[in-house]
C-alpha cells in the first residue's frame, strides 16, 4: 500500500529507523490493537498508539471521566468530565490523528464478551484497575491466542509485562505468574492507595512501546520478563518468569482451549 504525502510527513521520524521502514509503518497501519481501559495506564499508551499510526483501535471502557482522573490520565480536559471516556478518548485520538479507525465501546470487559472482543485484534493492552479484570483479560487473550501487554501502577512504583504463551512453548502466562486471585481486599484501590500520575505515564507508555514492538517483529520484547519500576528511587528491575508446566492457564495444559495462530508466528518475529 502507498503512503500519502501526509503519510509520510507524519511517520518520517519514525519510518527513518532501521526497524521501521515503510515495511514496518505498512504492519501498523494494518494492525489492530484493543486497549482494555482508558484510565491512568490506558491514556497515555492509546496517544502513542495513534501517534506511531496503529490503523484501527478498539477502546473499551464502561467509565465516565471525572475530575479526580486528570491527574494522571492524559487524554482528558476539564471539559470531558462527565463524558463517557471511551466518547472522550476517541474524540482527542481522531485530533491528533484522523487517519485512524477508532471503534469505542462503553462497556465493560467480562467473560461474556471478552473473547469475542480479543478475536478481533492482533494485540491486547491491557490497563484495567483491578486484578479482577486483569485476569479475565488475560483469559480472554490466552484462548484466542493474542499476544497481552499487561501493566499496573499503585503509588510510586509499577510493573509491566507480555505474555503470549501461544507463540513461544516456554512462554509464561498471567497464571504462571499469579497461581490465585489475592483476597479482595489486599490491594487497595487507586482511590485509597493513592498514584503518582507521572509513574502511570512512564508505564502506559512502556506498555505502547513493547506492543509497537511486538507489531513490528522487533524485540526481545518482554516475554518472560516481568519489568518493575520504582519512580521513587528512579530505578527499574527485571524479574524472569518461568512457565509452570501444569498451569491451567495456557494451552499445553487445556487443549480444549482451541488456541489459534496469530498474524506473527513465532518464526517471524525478532526475539
Amino acid at each position: 500500500m502507498r503512503f500519502s504525502e501526509c503519510e509520510l510527513d507524519r511517520y518520517a521520524r519514525q519510518m527513518v529507523l532501521a526497524e521501521v521502514g515503510g515495511r514496518g509503518q505498512e504492519a501498523l497501519r494494518a494492525a489492530t490493537v484493543l486497549l482494555v481501559g482508558v484510565g491512568g495506564l490506558g491514556a497515555p499508551a492509546a496517544l502513542y498508539l495513534a501517534g506511531a499510526g496503529v490503523g484501527r483501535l478498539v477502546l473499551v471502557d464502561d467509565d465516565d471521566v471525572a475530575l479526580g482522573n486528570l491527574q494522571r490520565q492524559v487524554l482528558y480536559t476539564t471539559a470531558d468530565v462527565g463524558r463517557p471516556k471511551v466518547e472522550a478518548a476517541a474524540k482527542r485520538l481522531a485530533a491528533l490523528n484522523p487517519e485512524l479507525a477508532l471503534d469505542p465501546r462503553r462497556e465493560r470487559f467480562e467473560p461474556a464478551n471478552g473473547e469475542a472482543l480479543c478475536a478481533g485484534v492482533d494485540l491486547v493492552l491491557d490497563g484495567s484497575d483491578s486484578f479482577a479484570t486483569r485476569a479475565t483479560v488475560a483469559a480472554a487473550a490466552a484462548r484466542t491466542a493474542r499476544p497481552l501487554v499487561s501493566g499496573s501502577v499503585q503509588g510510586f512504583e509499577g510493573q509491566a509485562t507480555v505474555f503470549a504463551p501461544h507463540a513461544d512453548a516456554a512462554a509464561p502466562c498471567f497464571r504462571c505468574l499469579f497461581p490465585a486471585d489475592p483476597p479482595a481486599d489486599a490491594l487497595p484501590s487507586c482511590a485509597l492507595g493513592g498514584i503518582l500520575g507521572p509513574v502511570a505515564g512512564q508505564l502506559g507508555a512502556l506498555m505502547a512501546t513493547e506492543a509497537v514492538k511486538w507489531l513490528l517483529g522487533v524485540g526481545p520484547s518482554l516475554v518472560g520478563t516481568l519489568l518493575l519500576v520504582d519512580g521513587r528511587a528512579a530505578r527499574t528491575d527485571r524479574i524472569a518468569l518461568a512457565r509452570r508446566p501444569a498451569c491451567p492457564g495456557h494451552g499445553a495444559a487445556h487443549p480444549d482451549l482451541n488456541l489459534r495462530e496469530t498474524s506473527l508466528a513465532p518464526a517471524e518475529r525478532k526475539q
